[in-house]
C-alpha cells in the first residue's frame, strides 16, 4: 500500500486455496500487516438482471444465487461486491448461506468440481448509486471503480460472476499476465 491507495491483483482471488488457508482477502491484508475482512450482507435465490443471466450464459428469468458482501480493511468498509452462480450449481450449498466459507467460494466450488480455467474482467469508473455511496461512505461526486468478473471452467460454461465496487482514489489494479 502507497499511502491511502491499495494495490489489487487478481490472480490469488480466482486459484483455489490449499486444505487449512484462510480466504485470499484475509491473507493479502494480513502479509501488509492489516486485518482484513467481510461480512456476507445476504446470499438468496434471485432473479438476475438481464445483464448478469447473460454473462453466467443462464436465460432470463432463469433464478440464480446472490451473495453481497461487504469487504473491511481494519473495521473500514473499502468494498462491496455481489457474487453470482447459477442456481443448478449453488442451491444446497455454502454458497447459499450467510456463513463465511473456509478458504473461500472459490475453493469450495473446486471441490465440488467447477474450476475455472479462464477469467474475463472488465474495469469501468463511475459515480456510485446511493447504497453504494452509503455503505462505502462517499461523497455525492466520489468515484467508483466497477470491476466485473467473470469465471469460466474448462467446458467454457461460466459458473461465477463477480460485480464489485471500490472507492477509486483508494485503489490500483494491477494485472500482470504469463506470456508462454
Amino acid at each position: 500500500m502507497e499511502g491511502d491507495e491499495w494495490v489489487h491483483a487478481s490472480m490469488p482471488y480466482v486459484k483455489p486455496r490449499e486444505e487449512g488457508r484462510r480466504d485470499a482477502w484475509t491473507e493479502e491484508a494480513a502479509a501488509r500487516g492489516r486485518k482484513g475482512g467481510q461480512r456476507i450482507i445476504h446470499a438468496r435465490e434471485v432473479e438476475p438482471r438481464s445483464e448478469i443471466a447473460a454473462l453466467l450464459g443462464v436465460a432470463e428469468g432463469a433464478p440464480v444465487i446472490e451473495r453481497r458482501r461487504m469487504i473491511y480493511l481494519d473495521e473500514s468498509p473499502i468494498e462491496l461486491t455481489n457474487t453470482y452462480y447459477p442456481a443448478d450449481i449453488a442451491r444446497g450449498t455454502r454458497l447459499a448461506e450467510t456463513a463465511k466459507i473456509p478458504g473461500g467460494a472459490v475453493t469450495l466450488l473446486a471441490n465440488l468440481g467447477h474450476v475455472g480455467q479462464w477469467v474475463r474482467e472488465e474495469v469501468s469508473a463511475r459515480l456510485p448509486d446511493p447504497t453504494e455511496r452509503e455503505a462505502l461512505a462517499l461523497g455525492p461526486y466520489d468515484p467508483v471503480l466497477q470491476l466485473v468478473r467473470v469465471t469460466v471452467n474448462v467446458q467454457e460454461e461460466p459458473f461465477q460472476v463477480d460485480v464489485s465496487v471500490f472507492p477509486a482514489e483508494t485503489q490500483r489494479l494491477r494485472y500482470e499476465m504469463r506470456i508462454d
